[in-house]
């Protein structure tokens, strides 16, 4: 499971990437909130006047104890910054191959004008929706709780596309369907329900937008093979890595930040063949050590 973390702006290392290098690209940018995205650092305990009540019916005071480094999510022209990120992501993808783009509500409806141009209207595979029910509650709207992944498969007519690598989910009846499709489990639809990475959870690497493993885990293996490549290169907290070294898969990971790239270097340090690098890759050379078609 070679694995390869680049320190750097992403456009700059996806320049010196190989043509048709990757199985698989999944990006997660910046969703251009017009926030700041941090993630506050908070402690609880037991008190009879806490402010917050947890399991059993206890209550718990919390107590903020600070807040890690964060970053500006806003840009004046986004899709101006990621058209030529996702030429390059168009570029470096395998003839078979397949991007994922994750982002929400805000700004879904242009990506996907900007996608079906890079890509091709009939490229377009599904709009993923994954719901979850966490966090604060609005008040003069419906609450947004959801995230939309756009699946683009860079030629339509033969990509890769496993439905046997894919984890199953229970049937809603399964009185209705027999113990053998019962004990199996559906394939999930495009509408996918998994919560968000609890705060307070096992799962957790203290990084403001991490994605769960479980989600990541679903892309990975129903659209690359095993022994494929994978690139992330709005890596965050390294979780489309954890996922592809689960697969078999190498990886190249690509972020600027360098509290990602410490939170990384945490989560991966158990792997000895796994690199950290800044930029400074030779023009075309294919970072995964897969031989490109270029």
């Amino acid at each position: 499971m070679p694995g390869r973390v680049i320190h750097g702006e992403c456009l700059e290392v996806l320049q010196t990437l190989a043509d048709g290098s990757f199985d698989l690209v999944y990006l997660d940018p910046p969703f251009n909130t017009g926030r700041v995205q941090r993630r506050d650092r908070q402690r609880t305990a037991r008190a009879v006047d806490g402010d917050r009540i947890g399991f059993g019916g206890h209550r718990y005071r919390t107590e903020r104890i600070g807040a890690d480094a964060g970053f500006a999510d806003a840009f004046d022209d986004y899709l101006a910054f990621l058209e030529p990120r996702l030429r390059e992501a168009h570029r470096v993808l395998a003839p078979t191959g397949s991007l994922y783009f994750h982002i929400d509500y805000r700004e879904v409806h242009y990506c996907k004008v900007l996608l079906d141009r890079i890509f091709g209207r009939a490229s377009f595979k599904n709009e993923i929706i994954w719901a979850y029910d966490y966090g604060a509650r609005a008040t003069k709207r419906w609450p947004a709780k959801h995230d939309n992944i756009l699946f683009y498969a860079k030629d339509p007519g033969r990509y890769h596309f496993d439905t046997d690598e894919v984890d199953r989910i229970p049937y809603m009846a399964p009185g209705l369907v027999g113990p053998e499709k019962a004990a199996r489990g559906k394939l999930p639809t495009d509408t996918w329900w998994h919560t968000i990475v609890s705060p307070t959870g096992k799962e957790k690497l203290g990084y403001p937008t991490q994605k769960p493993l479980g989600i990541l885990r679903r892309i990975v293996r129903a659209s690359t093979p095993r022994g494929g490549a994978v690139l992330d290169f709005f890596a965050g907290s390294g979780t489309t890595g954890a996922a592809a070294a689960e697969h078999g898969c190498s990886f190249v990971l690509v972020d600027e930040s360098a509290a990602a790239i410490e939170t990384m270097r945490r989560r991966f340090a158990p792997h000895a063949d796994v690199v950290f690098s800044r930029v400074g890759c030779r023009p075309r050379e294919n970072a995964t050590g897969r031989r490109g078609d270029g």
